[in-house]
Parts: C-alpha cells; structure tokens; sequence
C-alpha cells in the first residue's frame, strides 16, 4: 500500500510562539514525536512530506522554516499554503495522486485547524488516514485548554468517515506504517 507521513505546520514560530501567542502545549513532547515517526518512516520507506504555512512568520525567515530541531530528510518534499486546509491550493492532492497514496499518516500544528481541516479533507478524497495521538498540538483558546481541544479532537477523529475513507487515532508507539482501518471496517 502507498503511504506518505504529511507533518503540517511544524514551523518554528507556531511551535516556539512570538510577541502575540504562546508556544504550542507540550511541545517538547511534541518535537520528540515529530522526530520519532520521521525515523519510522524512513525505516519504512514512507515519504514524508512538510506543509507550511504562509502566514506564519509571513512567510519568510527562520520563524518560517520546520521546526529547528525536526529532523527533516534531504528527500522530503515541501508544500507551502496559504489556507487552513493543506490541500486548499496547493499541489498537495496531485502529488498524492500521482504517487497512488492510499494511507496517509498526519500530525503538526494547530489541531483545531489545519490538523482538523487536512483528516477531513483527506478522507473525503478517498484517503484512509491516521492521526497521530501525540503528533499534533495547539495553544489554549477563549474556551478550552490546548490539552482539550487535542483530547476533543483526538475523539471525534477517530472513526471519523466520510464514504469509504475514514481517520483512526493512533499513538506514536504503535505501527503507525501498518494501517488498521481494515480492522473496522
């Protein structure tokens, strides 16, 4: 089965924060983990692939870039965006068309929006997806904690569907590289 690792968001200004907002929650945890499933993908042969957000940093300079401490392979491919949706103009979907990707494995930043946005839009174009449990975080908001707006989303996720395709949540210990979707369907 084709497969690509997609790591969205992993910017050095979203994860680290600036004069406005504040770093992501646990994002040491989050760095490990980001690096953690990079090595499992290359063991496995996966691509990986990097989506950036434009407006971060406003495009430009080191706040722009992955994350300092990610780990990115030379072979990766990176796609820059400027929606919350990382498929929204960018040539994210005809790649994964071309390369025939049948499971996607996603985690990043922010998770109540382009982690949301990209399981969502990724199933209804006919991919199966997991979701990293402890790959994607956020920040707080008015109304919830960044450890529950990942633990909502970690649960209405899970078995999210849309026709044939559908999201699992998995932990970064388990084998992301071996799909389960089968399993429950």
């Amino acid at each position: 089965m084709n497969q690509a690792l997609i790591i969205i968001d992993a910017q050095q200004e979203l994860i680290e924060g600036n004069q406005e907002t504040s770093s992501v929650f646990n994002k040491t945890q989050l760095l490990s983990t980001i690096n953690l499933v990079i090595e499992k993908a290359q063991v496995s042969g996966i691509p990986i692939l990097f989506v950036r957000d434009l407006d971060v940093a406003e495009g430009r300079g080191a706040g722009f870039q992955v994350h300092e401490t990610i780990h990115v392979p030379e072979d990766s491919m990176m796609f820059d965006k400027s929606a919350t949706n990382s498929f929204h103009g960018t040539e994210l979907l005809p790649y994964l068309k071309a390369m025939d990707a049948r499971h996607l494995v996603m985690m990043g930043c922010a998770t109540e929006h382009c982690i949301d946005s990209a399981v969502r839009t990724a199933t209804v174009s006919g991919f199966d997806v997991t979701l990293v449990a402890d790959g994607h975080s956020t920040t707080d908001n008015d109304v919830l904690s960044a450890e529950q707006i990942i633990k909502h989303h970690n649960k209405t996720l899970h078995g999210h569907y849309n026709v044939e395709h559908f999201s699992v949540v998995r932990n970064a210990a388990e084998e992301l590289f071996q799909p389960t979707h089968d399993s429950y369907r």
